[in-house]
């Protein structure tokens, strides 16, 4: 069992309060059966969870809607598992939702986790929806900074030319400047054709 399932089913069982349910979808190797807890009426979140994460994780899209849900939960351990299993899903769709939730000043407050799923996708779609959500960061008085500072860290990480007008901009953060500073270290300077 890797690190994250175990994390996950230790916090799904405490949720579930040991129900016979809870062993049961763990114990299943019928992807049928994890699907249908998705779609089946009156399923306890927990379980739905539980059903999308063993499914994401064996590549079985049918978890993709459910893990899309998850990853802009208010519970940040759920966001955490849903990104995990959408990360090995390998979904052509992820990139395209996670750059949405991370992008929605809405729900901005859940952006971390998309945030860090698209450093992670390295998708057409992440160094412009990091740039986007870093400079809706950089306002005055913006109260998530660690969504801000997740935008520095992943263009960084990314090394992409084009982020190297916001991470400039962020360097007068004074919560920002050492990962902008780090993140522009690490982008190729452009040679002068001249």
């Amino acid at each position: 069992m890797d690190e994250e399932l175990r994390a996950l089913t230790e916090r799904l069982r405490q949720e579930s309060r040991g129900a016979a349910a809870c062993e049961r979808l763990l114990d299943t190797q019928d992807h049928d059966e994890l699907a249908r807890v998705l779609t089946a009426p009156g399923q306890p979140l927990w379980a739905r969870e539980l059903a999308a994460f063993r499914l994401g994780s064996a590549g079985d899209r049918r978890a993709f809607e459910s893990l899309v849900l998850l990853l802009n939960h208010r519970d940040p351990p759920r966001c955490a598992a849903a990104a995990t299993a959408l990360a090995r899903l390998g979904d052509p769709r992820t990139a395209r939702a996670a750059a949405a939730l991370a992008t929605n000043e809405l729900r901005v407050a859940y952006a971390l986790h998309p945030v860090r799923l698209l450093v992670e996708l390295r998708a057409p779609e992440s160094v412009p929806a990091l740039i986007t959500t870093l400079e809706r960061r950089l306002r005055p008085h913006d109260p998530y900074r660690r969504v801000a500072l997740a935008c520095v860290e992943g263009l960084g990480e990314l090394a992409d030319p084009r982020a190297r007008r916001v991470l400039n901009e962020a360097l007068a953060h004074p919560v920002l400047a050492e990962a902008a500073v780090g993140a522009l270290a690490r982008i190729p300077r452009q040679l002068d054709r001249s």
